[in-house]
């Protein structure tokens, strides 16, 4: 693999697509430090070793923890995930965005567009929430300083008008990446920002009480969550296609055979994040109770609290009923039967329209009970034994991160391979 990374780097337009990556990536880092206008950053560090906070947890994790460090990369890439999953599930609502889905690049383009208009407005949004929490003390519970000393309207617009444009500015450097780079600029932008969490959460466990125990099981987790993830995501069930001969002409076409791929996790890490986001909502609104009443009690005792058994058991529930919905949503049988039966191709020994899509619907839902069951071990495995270890449940070996680090990882190897045997070089794995 070595060896193939040199080779990559020794022909010229890989190795400037590969420079340029690593040069967005350095930059998106960089903005990550900056801190925004109005906000003291001594202040900022003050609170964020004296308190913690779990519930923006996720949303700090894929922000590479800008958002507790309220600087200019706050929102992350967060904003654009949500909006590219509200764009999708809008699909099955609204018939024109299906419309445009059928058409091909130019559909494809215009929903990118409202892609891009939706998560400015929702920057806007969770940026105006942010600052609000951040300016009653509610980010950092119990911080003696205060993290925004001057909050008149103005200084509070400019750090809104701030933070947008960073998730802007986010939003084009994925673009770029994704034409001119190696491709899969956002989730490369992801990467990055779980990567580079990963050193300092590592140094904190070891230096903690028996800390090279812990460090060496830590490890040891995490090296057996990457191998669940790594056979998993590679494994598919692949269902033959014949494509029958037909004259157009006095030329013959079809008469190929192929297969369908069906992958045994569909939903990849969107359960996680459903599932996560949904459980946050009870801790969220518990945050604005009184913190003496009894519901508030209850909320932040069962449900808030990470090592709570009933929030680990609907932890489980909603990424198993999740991991079914979006499958649902993003993989339609009659739609891929239609299009077989267009083109001439069936299945062997099914007919092809209605058969063929009850018999492909029959293979989804039976390959997803796995799929949905591996997703809540991936999930639950590093928080159990974190737990156990009793080195606290925000560190950025989740499960949602491994198999985000993972997933990217592997998709941009067999990017960089495939350009590799493009010009007739060797691959990553021989």
């Amino acid at each position: 693999m070595l060896s193939a990374f040199v080779r990559a780097f020794r022909t010229p337009d890989l190795r400037r697509k590969l420079l340029f990556t690593i040069g967005i990536m350095v930059i998106f880092r960089v903005g990550s430090f900056l801190p925004t206008p109005g906000v003291s950053y001594p202040n900022v560090q003050t609170c964020i070793d004296t308190t913690q906070n779990d519930l923006l947890g996720l949303v700090n994790l894929f922000s590479g923890g800008a958002l507790l460090k309220l600087s200019v990369f706050s929102l992350g890439i967060m904003p654009y995930i949500t909006a590219s999953i509200i764009v999708q599930l809008l699909r099955v609502v609204i018939p024109r965005f299906e419309e445009l889905h059928k058409e091909g690049q130019s559909g494809t383009a215009k929903l990118t567009q409202y892609t891009r208009y939706l998560t400015i407005g929702l920057a806007i949004l969770q940026s105006t929430t942010i600052i609000t929490v951040a300016r009653s003390g509610q980010l950092f519970s119990g911080c003696p300083v205060d993290v925004i000393p001057n909050d008149s309207w103005y200084i509070l617009l400019i750090m809104v008008i701030t933070m947008t444009a960073g998730t802007g500015l986010i939003m084009w450097l994925g673009e770029l990446i994704t034409e001119r780079g190696v491709g899969n600029g956002m989730s490369l932008l992801i990467f990055t920002s779980i990567a580079a969490s990963f050193p300092t959460a590592l140094w904190s466990i070891a230096g903690g009480d028996n800390g090279a125990f812990k460090f060496i099981i830590v490890l040891a987790v995490i090296v057996l969550v990457v191998g669940m993830v790594v056979f998993v995501e590679q494994s598919q069930r692949r269902i033959p296609v014949q494509y029958a001969k037909r004259m157009v002409g006095r030329r013959m076409y079809g008469g190929s055979s192929t297969y369908i791929p069906i992958k045994i996790n569909m939903a990849g890490v969107i359960p996680i994040i459903f599932a996560s986001s949904l459980l946050a909502v009870p801790g969220l609104l518990a945050q604005f109770g009184d913190p003496s009443a009894g519901w508030v009690q209850w909320v932040s005792r069962h449900l808030a609290s990470q090592s709570a058994p009933l929030h680990l058991a609907l932890y489980v529930f909603l990424i198993i009923f999740f991991c079914y919905f979006y499958t649902a949503i993003t993989f339609n049988p009659d739609e891929v039967a239609d299009n077989m039966k267009k083109y001439g191709g069936f299945i062997p020994g099914i007919r092809a329209g209605r058969p063929t899509a009850e018999y492909l619907d029959f293979v989804i839902s039976r390959i997803t009970a796995p799929g949905s069951l591996y997703l809540a071990v991936v999930a639950l495995i590093p928080t159990i034994v974190f737990i156990v270890l009793g080195v606290g449940t925000n560190i950025p070996f989740g499960g949602s991160s491994i198999l985000i680090v993972v997933g990217v990882g592997l998709e941009t190897v067999k990017q960089i391979e495939s350009q590799l045997q493009q010009r007739h070089y060797e691959g990553f794995l021989r």
